[in-house]
């Protein structure tokens, strides 16, 4: 298991942008699949994007394909999503969340992720 803590959520309007960070504990870091999800009020959770142990490999939803981009730092054991073009539609909570799975056989659903954050509020007004 690894602890994950997210910060960098916020009000921002429509049009804008935020960077969102993942911190996380452990020394294994670049052995997981690292992985971002969102939950607006109402709905379930959904995937936004994932990214490789090494980096190296990328995969998003179609809805945020363009817009957001997935990032990691192994050396400060930490994932980024940059989130640009902000629409009313992108507000959620966002959850970071850690895989032990290959990148070859994760999928884009929870059930890939055993650890997650505790989430960081994403508001875009319009």
């Amino acid at each position: 298991q690894v602890q994950l803590v997210e910060s960098g959520g916020g009000l921002v309007q429509a049009g804008g942008s935020l960077r969102l960070s993942c911190a996380a504990s452990g020394r294994t870091f670049s052995s997981y699949v690292m992985g971002w999800f969102r939950q607006a009020p109402g709905k379930e959770r959904e995937f936004v994007a994932a990214i490789s142990g090494s980096g190296g490999s990328t995969y998003y939803a179609d809805s945020v394909k363009g817009r957001f981009t997935i990032s990691r730092d192994n050396a400060k054991n930490t994932v980024y999503l940059q989130v640009n073009s902000l629409k009313p539609e992108d507000t959620a909570v966002y959850y970071c969340a850690a895989g032990d799975s290959s990148w070859y056989k994760f999928t884009a659903t929870p059930r890939s992720f055993g650890s997650w954050g505790r989430g960081t509020q994403v508001t875009v007004s319009s």
